[in-house]
C-alpha cells in the first residue's frame, strides 16, 4: 500500500463540478493499494499517516501530528501510486489492486482514521476527479508498507 501525504492549508475535491470532500488545515492524503495489500500493510499506512510529526509546534519544528494539531485528512483513492514505469514510456498498472479489493481498503482507511476521532473527508471512488490544494510548506511524504523507499 502506497500513500503520498501532503500537509495542507486547505484542500478539496470535485467530480462533475460539485465538491464532494474538504478540509481545512490537515493532510491530503493520496491512496494506493496493490494487489496482496493486507490488514498489516493498511494499519501500518493508518498508523504512519496519524502519527507522522510534520507540522510545526511552537518553535517552528517538525513535531506534530495532524491529530496533536485538530487537522483533518482529506483521502483520495489513486491507483497509479502502483504505476510501473520502469519499461518504456507507459507506465504498467499490473501491480494495482482489483477495484473491489482497493476500495474495500480505501474504506477501511477512511473508516479507521475516523474511529480515532480525525475528521476525514473522501473523494469518490474510481471517479474523474479535481483535487484542488494548497500544499503547506511544502511538505509532501511517500510512504509505503512495502518499505521500498
Amino acid at each position: 500500500m502506497r500513500a503520498v501525504v501532503q500537509r495542507v492549508k486547505h484542500a478539496h475535491v470535485t467530480v462533475e463540478d460539485e465538491k464532494v470532500g474538504r478540509i481545512e488545515k490537515g493532510l491530503l492524503v493520496f491512496l494506493g493499494v496493490e494487489k496482496g495489500d493486507n490488514e498489516v500493510d493498511l494499519n501500518y499506512i493508518v498508523d504512519k499517516v496519524t502519527g507522522l510529526r510534520i507540522f510545526e509546534d511552537q518553535n517552528g519544528k517538525m513535531n506534530l501530528s495532524v491529530r496533536d494539531v485538530g487537522g483533518s485528512i482529506l483521502a483520495v483513492s489513486q491507483f497509479t501510486l502502483h504505476g510501473d514505469c520502469r519499461k518504456g514510456r507507459r507506465p504498467s498498472f499490473i501491480r494495482a489492486a482489483e477495484p473491489d479489493v482497493a476500495k474495500w481498503y480505501y474504506e477501511q482507511f477512511i473508516q479507521k482514521v475516523g474511529e480515532m476521532g480525525i475528521p476525514v473527508a473522501q473523494g469518490v471512488f474510481q471517479a474523474k476527479m479535481e483535487v484542488t490544494l494548497i500544499n503547506d510548506g511544502p511538505v509532501t511524504i511517500l510512504l509505503d508498507s512495502k518499505k521500498t523507499f
